[in-house]
């Protein structure tokens, strides 16, 4: 799949999910990758229309963006969103500080 991202920017995006926001990732995946039963979720893909985790050590899950990014600081804005909405779908309370 084509990505307007660079491999070391991916490689840098794919550390910061998994080491700073695997919580995170599990809930994106749990409600928007229709896997509620998950229970790990590991970023595994970045590209312009969608970010990919590997679930329960195995299954891939892409998660789609709801728009087609351009540049690498549009990423933060869009998982943040995508895990907004996991969290309104699950009904949970979504954290503040991202």
């Amino acid at each position: 799949m084509s990505t307007p991202f660079t491999a070391d920017a991916v490689e840098a995006i794919k550390r910061h999910m998994n080491d700073d926001h695997a919580a995170d990732a599990l809930i994106i995946v749990r409600g928007l990758g229709s896997r509620p039963d998950a229970t790990s979720a590991v970023t595994s893909d970045v590209d312009g229309e969608a970010i990919e985790f590997t679930v329960d050590g195995g299954d891939r899950v892409r998660v789609p963006w709801g728009e087609s990014l351009t540049e690498r600081a549009q990423v933060r804005g869009a998982v943040v969103r995508l895990y907004q909405e996991a969290c309104g779908r699950l009904g949970i309370e979504a954290r503040g500080e991202h």
